[in-house]
Parts: C-alpha cells; structure tokens; sequence
C-alpha cells in the first residue's frame, strides 16, 4: 500500500486574508481516513466573527482584484494549473486519505481540477468579452460590458473535496470575483493542502477558506457583502439555502441529489455494459451524483436474467480495500454516518418488498476491520415508486428494474425527482436518438456509464438536481458576472 504524506494532522487551520491562523471557535469535530477507520485530525468550525473576517478579507481584496486587466489574472491562472500539476500526486494521496476512494479516482479528480482551470483560462480570451454594436441610431453606440460583481461563497460537499470547489474558483478569478470557500467537514483536508500550495501565489483574499456549522453556514450565504453562492450538495440543503439567497436578493446556483437511470436494451453488448456499469455504480463507492442508481432491462426474463447474473457476478469479484492499495478496486464510505444512511436504505428497499440478490451490509474487510465499508449491493424486483428507487442512496447499491420497452423506461426516467443524468446502452440509433430527445435530465449518455461533462461544457441536471439559472464549470461565467450596458452619443 502507499503511504498519504501524514498520518496525523492536528488541528486545520482557516485562510483570511492570505494567512493560516487559528480558529478561536470552541467547537471541533474528527475528520477520517476512512479506510482505517481512524481519526486524523480535527477540524474547526469556525466562529460567527471568523465569517465576517472571511468575507470581509475578501471584499476588500475585490477592490484591487476586480481592476486587474484581465491577461494578468490570467497569468494567476496559469501558476495554478502549474502548481497542481506539479504536486498532482500529493493532492491525489491526501484526497484518498481523507475521503477513502481510490487513488486512481483521486487523480481523476485532480486531473479535472487541472481541466477547469485550463477552461477558465480560456474565458480570459473568450467568453469573458463585451459586445459592441456601432451607430445604433445616428452617431450613437452601445457596449456591453461584463463586469465583476464582488464576493461569492463557494459551498462544497464531500465527495469530491478538489474537483468540485475548482468547478468555480478558477472562473470566479479570472472574472474578477473574490471567494470564500466552505469546505466540508467530512473532508477538509484536499481543499486545505490544496490552498496552503497556492498560498504564495494568490494576493492576500481573494480566496479564504472556513468550515461551519449548519448555522454559520447560513449566516455566511446571507452575509450582507456576499452576491451569491455557488453550492453543491442535497437537495434538501439546496432548496434551503436557495430559498435564503432569494430572500436576501442573492445570486444562488446548485448542483443537488440524483437518483439516476441506465436503460440496458436488448441489443446491447453485454460484456462492455456490465464493465461500464459496474464503475458508473460502484466507483467512487457509489458516493457521485454521476453514478448510476436505477438499472432498466427491458425485453423479455431470458436477457433480463443474462444481464442480472453477470452483473452480480461481475459486483462479487470487486476487490475491496483501502484507497492507497493500487489493487483496490473499491474503497470505503467517507465515513460512518454515510455508511449507516445507505444500510439504511437497503433495509427500506427490502421492506419495501425489494430482494437483495447481493448484500454488502455485513462486510468487513479483513485487513482493516475498521475501516467505513460497505459490499456491493444488488436489489431486484425494484419499481421506480419505492422510496430506495426514488430517493438518493449514494452508496455501492444497484438496484434492478424491468420494462417492456424503451417508452416504458424513459417513463421511469422521467417520473424520477431529481432530473440529473440518465444513461442508454443499445446498437440502434434510433432507439439512442429516442432516448437522448425525450429523458428529461441535464446529462446524457449513450454507452457511457459516467456522462460526465468535460470542464468546458455546463455540469447540468434540471429541477431538484439542479437549482438557479445557471449550472456549474462553464456556465457560471453567466454566473459570476454581470452586463453593464452603455449607450453613448458625443456631439
């Protein structure tokens, strides 16, 4: 196995205004490696003061940020994709350590932290320009201009401590805009090394990083000095904030929860759709708003058995183990609390008259008995109106459904809450073409287990699975900026 750079962290320290300093909060909670199963560190929630130091930090770092020429915040750009690439494998390590995937998924998630860097540069030269007509009417012109509008929060989840929060840092730079990042305190650590190799680097406030309490963190999304807050998470947590920031006037995007489908047609090619499915289920130990939930088989019981015992099969062979074991194929939870959530939803979907043909609940791994892990899960005689089909599990658990056809499956598409992401696998073209025109989701793929949108694109999912007028990665250039409109006429 790897060694992570530390085992032990002590206390994390916050980010104000270009300095690590203590938090004087009384309140600390353990963070993990949770393929141990052993704490690593604490991390403070920081004061109500602390937050408005934060964002005070970074208001006043807007002031000179925000009139910068835009080729020079550029440049910034630049060293950071420099600066992570460079220490690409120490922030894979840690990431593993904290949050327990797989180091091979830590540097998928690094790399795509590389990626919308990369794309924010590209807006510096691009998207970011105003739009000019000339002689509107006689001897009168009129510019668009997009300007910066202050300071955003950026609240982040667990399951991807790096990628997600570099979703906007790297766009609300180049823009303009000053952040304040909420990290998560099931894994602090990722964003935390990740800032501290940039600390030399980036003016005093213009990113700052805290950890909150459930409180605090909606004192921060209404504090009087933020314009809006980018935020990924549950849905249940994004209506809330949502409905916060409309009520202080604030700009609000979300990436929510997801239960989402894969329709398997009776023409697909068995051997590379059990292989992509496994990974969209259960990489990242199930714990992606990506990942497929929901699997549809439609055709007669012959192809449906066919595809349900290769796919158990293929689930019992998963080699599981710690993160930094580059045997692994599958990792712990990130912690205890998601563990018990998704054992939890397993015994609902098995009251709900679900019958587990794979049942991970007991499994404990032998060299880490410890460790936060789960087996792979496989329920069949799943309807998509039962609770374990319509809420999201977020774990290594699949369950099994049945159609007829290809309009019934888009039917169980499209009743699901969420409208995230939904996926085919089949040789027709036309039943593609038919399911990519009628599922109403954000992402779709065709024989492609994760539709994972490059940097470059928006990160979609409609209603619960995403709220606010704008979506993640590309899209918050619409986000993070606003258009100023001259009209002029000299005599």
């Amino acid at each position: 196995m790897l060694q992570p750079p530390k085992s032990e962290y002590g206390v994390l320290k916050i980010y104000v205004n270009g300095k690590w300093i203590e938090s004087g909060t009384n309140t600390y909670l353990d963070f993990y490696d949770p393929g141990l199963g052993k704490a690593i560190g604490k991390v403070p929630l920081v004061t109500k003061e602390e937050v408005d130091e934060a964002v005070e930090s970074a208001y006043e770092a807007f002031k000179s940020w925000s009139t910068l020429p835009m080729p020079e915040r550029a440049q910034y750009l630049f060293k950071i994709k420099h600066i992570l690439e460079e220490n690409k494998e120490l922030l894979a390590r840690v990431n593993t350590q904290n949050h327990g995937k797989l180091l091979r998924e830590s540097r998928g998630d690094v790399k795509r932290a590389i990626e919308n860097v990369e794309a924010a540069i590209s807006v510096a030269y691009s998207l970011a320009k105003g739009e000019y007509q000339h002689e509107i009417a006689k001897g009168i012109d009129e510019t668009l201009i997009r300007e910066p509008l202050g300071v955003f929060t950026v609240v982040s989840p667990y399951n991807f401590p790096i990628m997600i929060p570099f979703w906007f840092i790297p766009y609300a730079l180049v823009l303009g805009d000053t952040l304040v990042v909420k990290a998560s305190s099931t894994t602090p650590l990722p964003i935390a090394v990740t800032l501290e190799l940039l600390t030399n680097m980036l003016p005093p406030g213009v990113v700052n990083l805290v950890y909150t309490d459930h409180r605090n963190g909606e004192y921060l999304v209404t504090h009087p000095l933020i314009e809006g807050t980018a935020f990924v998470g549950t849905s249940d947590a994004a209506l809330r904030l949502y409905e916060l920031s409309a009520k202080h006037g604030k700009r609000f995007l979300a990436g929510g929860g997801a239960s989402n489908y894969a329709v398997v047609m009776p023409d697909a090619d068995m051997d590379k759709t059990i292989n992509a499915l496994r990974d969209a289920k259960f990489g990242n130990t199930g714990q992606r708003c990506l990942g497929i939930q929901n699997i549809v088989v439609v055709g007669g019981s012959d192809f449906y058995e066919e595809f349900r015992n290769a796919f158990v099969d293929s689930a019992k062979k998963i080699r599981i183990g710690h993160g930094l074991d580059e045997e692994s194929e599958m990792g712990p939870m990130a912690s205890v609390k998601y563990r018990e959530n998704v054992i939890r939803m397993i015994e609902t979907g098995l009251g709900e008259g679900a019958k587990a043909v794979l049942d991970g609940r007991n499994y404990v791994n032998p060299e880490f008995p410890k460790g936060f892990y789960l087996g792979p899960t496989v329920l069949e005689d799943v309807n998509p109106n039962m609770k374990v089909a319509r809420e999201e599990i977020f774990g290594p658990v699949a369950n099994l459904m049945r159609a007829e056809t290809l309009e019934e499956a888009v039917e169980y598409v499209n009743k699901n809450k969420y409208h995230h992401t939904a996926v085919i696998f089949t040789r027709n073209g036309k039943w593609a073409r038919e399911f990519v025109h009628n599922v109403y989701v954000g992402n779709v793929g065709v024989n492609i287990g994760i539709a994972a949108p490059v940097g470059w694109f928006p990160f979609g999912g409609r209603r619960l699975a995403g709220l606010g007028s704008h979506h993640p990665q590309i899209d918050v250039v619409d986000f993070f900026t606003d258009r100023k409109v001259v009209v002029e006429r000299w005599w």
